[in-house]
């Protein structure tokens, strides 16, 4: 029997264009971050990963502005965090709500369903967020044990309130699950104060970090569940008592206690060590600068891009804007949606900004399809510089495009 060449591709080595990269993410990796995916590569077992691992999980801990000890990073992109809450957190029967008004909040039901909760989707049009009425009636109704909604919903650019809501969700004896991938790192998020019980990111928005490894927090409430969970969990990879075996084993998931000294870490899966450096790496630089720092030069990119937009006749699709972040609902200052103006075909203004400038932006999806495009001013990409070079080119391709700014 002899072997094929038919598929023996032979090709020169790998040179991608340089982009800025200005849309719903990824965005561009910070050097000191990118530098990580090239550090020496050690065993799963070796003890000095093991101190990447605590750092890293501490490191996270002031992230998500949490003492939750169940903090890790989950080897896949922000979706496999997302189906870390659902697997873990939904038992079959169980009623839970996902309130629905965005392609990814959507996402998470469309994950739920599978695990067979009764699930309940509570439905707004896309660019609307839920006001605290809203959820405290689908709480009273439906009796949830597990209410999941999106923070800063990537294809919409809202932003959802979180005032309330998690007081709420505990006079019910409901945990509340809340994505924060477009969001977390880039505008104010507190796990605790707001009392969020599993919350996640991804690594590749607003923490410059590369795509494929995800913050993940579960507060005592949600380790005590899956603790008390009648079936197993239905995922094995995303399984958390597996995970927590090996990335904190001196955690009691029953009762949130601490073990001394702390018992022999248990493999799982070959980790993603070179991502988890470069997650690390983002880490130590948000640290470095401060969140407030850090969240404040979100902000101030935010605004200068709407000044633009406002001085080239484009509308946001978000009209309701405020200073703060933490409060109410409105436009989310880390990704920006924005009208297509009549006329234009918004596919050519995104190829010219690719082609002329290296520029990319993204289109809407769903029901936003065709609508708007979407711009992304996250991490070592939100500043002045990169927010004044986008309208520029943003002019030249309206212009060269029949648009009179």
């Amino acid at each position: 029997m002899s072997y094929s060449s038919k598929h023996k591709l032979i090709t020169t080595g790998l040179k991608l264009p340089v982009r800025l990269l200005l849309g719903p993410g990824p965005s561009n990796l910070h050097p000191r971050v990118n530098q990580m995916l090239t550090s020496s590569m050690v065993g799963y077992t070796d003890q000095q990963y093991y101190k990447v691992m605590d750092e890293t999980m501490e490191l996270m801990r002031y992230l998500f502005q949490t003492d939750n000890h169940f903090t890790i990073p989950i080897s896949g992109a922000g979706t496999a965090a997302m189906e870390t809450c659902v697997a873990n957190l939904i038992e079959p029967g169980d009623n839970v709500v996902c309130l629905v008004s965005g392609f990814f909040s959507d996402r998470i039901y469309q994950m739920a369903v599978r695990y067979n909760g009764n699930i309940l989707k509570v439905q707004k049009p896309w660019g609307t967020w839920f006001n605290l009425d809203e959820i405290k009636n689908a709480l009273e109704t439906h009796k949830p044990k597990l209410l999941t909604l999106v923070f800063g919903e990537t294809s919409t650019g809202v932003r959802q309130s979180m005032e309330g809501i998690g007081e709420l969700c505990r006079q019910h004896d409901c945990l509340l699950m809340v994505d924060t991938v477009a969001a977390l790192g880039g505008v104010p998020f507190f796990v605790d104060e707001w009392k969020v019980d599993a919350c996640y990111t991804g690594g590749q928005k607003c923490l410059s970090g590369p795509p494929g490894i995800s913050p993940l927090t579960f507060s005592n409430r949600a380790t005590k569940k899956i603790a008390e969970r009648k079936t197993p969990v239905a995922n094995w990879y995303l399984d958390a008592n597996l995970l927590g075996a090996y990335w904190c084993p001196e955690f009691n998931f029953k009762d949130g206690t601490i073990t001394s000294p702390q018992p022999l870490r248990k493999y799982h899966h070959t980790t993603p060590a070179n991502l988890v450096y470069s997650l690390r790496e983002s880490l130590v630089l948000l640290v470095e600068e401060g969140l407030d720092n850090v969240w404040k030069r979100h902000k101030e990119a935010a605004f200068d891009f709407y000044k633009g937009l406002e001085d080239l006749k484009l509308q946001p699709v978000i009209r309701e804007v405020y200073d703060s972040a933490d409060e109410k609902g409105g436009r989310l200052f880390s990704l920006t949606t924005v009208t297509i103006p009549e006329g234009i075909d918004g596919k050519n203004i995104m190829k010219f900004l690719l082609d002329n400038y290296g520029i990319e932006i993204a289109g809407g999806l769903g029901d936003y399809a065709g609508k708007v495009w979407r711009v992304g001013l996250m991490g070592h990409n939100a500043n002045r510089g990169n927010v004044l070079l986008l309208l520029a080119a943003l002019k030249d391709a309206l212009t060269a495009n029949g648009y009179k700014c």
